[in-house]
């Protein structure tokens, strides 16, 4: 008698463990997917920031290039002449050819002790992106924009 109560409870163990392994795998398949999905998220905002850290020094080194492209122009030889404001756009810039600047240039003359002087005021602002076709417009909601001024 002892064996047949055995093997009574024996078998109903196992129908009361039948569920268990299926809860046992959706809670570990949820707990893998869960740490899947934090470590992709991860990683999406970090290639998106390092893009975004590329296309910002495209956009600064597009406005330092068109402050050099118009001091390298002025400079010997006044080539704005003065006083008017000049505007120059300069395309085909940054690590992907499609960055642009646009260089506004501000001559003023001024009278000190009866000396006429040249002011220049240069203001570049750089873009990542821009269109190739003089204007440097473009309606990329990623376009980003640095702006350099100096005086002399």
């Amino acid at each position: 008698m002892n064996i047949s109560i055995f093997k009574y409870f024996n078998i109903r163990r196992e129908e009361q463990n039948r569920g268990f392994v299926i809860l046992f795998a959706v809670t570990l398949s949820s707990i893998l997917l869960a740490i899947a999905l934090g470590v992709l998220n991860i990683a999406l905002k970090e290639i998106k920031f390092g893009t975004s850290a590329r296309d910002t020094n495209d956009a600064f080194f597009a406005a330092d290039t068109g402050i050099e492209y118009v001091l390298f122009r002025d400079k010997p030889s006044s080539f704005y002449s003065s006083p008017s404001t000049t505007q120059e756009i300069i395309s085909g810039l940054g690590s992907t050819n499609q960055g642009c600047a646009i260089v506004t240039i501000t001559k003023s003359n001024f009278v000190v002790s009866g000396v006429t002087y040249v002011a220049t005021t240069i203001v570049s602002k750089g873009y990542n992106v821009g269109k190739q076709d003089g204007t440097c417009t473009s309606t990329n909601p990623d376009r980003i924009e640095r702006e350099i001024k100096i005086n002399y």
